[in-house]
């Protein structure tokens, strides 16, 4: 396993969130590379955020996804960047990439879950901001 992982700031945690969602299914879509983009480009959070960082945060959450404990590694990374008051921006952020392309595949289902449990979001809390992430890209 890597012993040499890269310090994440709060934003690179939301970041790659962001990014183990949509690449937990396989290919990684446009549309949700537009959304996680998007994200960067306006949510108030990232306001100071480098957005050059999407690359290098990207290509962490890959190399992680390849090794056999990297997901444990991911989330210790991600929870020790974030401050407990954003796991549920985080979680609302996953949830709208996941939402972006009309639906959720296996894959994001899982790694939604994982996100909930890692976390700690509540089951309500989740709920409402599941809800929230399906409203918000419904399509006529």
């Amino acid at each position: 396993m890597t012993t040499d992982l890269p310090s994440f700031s709060p934003c690179d945690a939301l970041v790659a969130v962001m990014v183990a969602v949509s690449a937990s299914d396989e290919p990684m879509r446009t549309s949700e590379l537009l959304a996680i983009q998007r994200k960067v480009d306006h949510a108030p959070v990232f306001a100071a955020y480098d957005d050059d960082r999407i690359r290098a945060v990207s290509q962490t959450v890959m190399t992680l996804f390849e090794e056999e404990e990297g997901l444990d590694a991911l989330f210790g990374l991600i929870r020790d960047a974030l401050p407990e008051k954003l796991y549920e921006t985080a979680y609302a952020l996953a949830c709208d990439v996941g939402a972006a392309d009309g639906r959720l595949y296996d894959g994001e289902v899982a790694m939604l879950a994982e996100i909930r449990h890692q976390l700690n979001i509540s089951r309500l809390h989740a709920a409402a901001i599941e809800l929230s992430a399906q409203v918000r890209h419904r399509v006529l």
